[in-house]
């Protein structure tokens, strides 16, 4: 799993927390974004922040037995 089996579960969760604001805030940008490079690398972000957020709830559901 990596760097996430290191956590504790209030660091994990913590860190839930921010990768699901960082989701909010990068998809009200999305909304609001012009231009093909903007919504690219918005697209990207938002994809990597919802893949680092799914390690972090499969860590979760192993730590709390789930």
């Amino acid at each position: 799993m990596g760097i996430e089996t290191s956590l504790s579960l209030s660091e994990v969760n913590d860190r839930i927390a921010i990768l699901r604001d960082n989701i909010r805030q990068l998809i009200e940008q999305a909304a609001g974004a012009a231009g093909a490079e903007v919504e690219e690398r918005i697209a990207q972000r938002l994809e990597q922040q919802n893949a680092e957020l799914e390690k972090l709830l499969k860590a979760r559901e192993v730590m709390t037995g789930q």
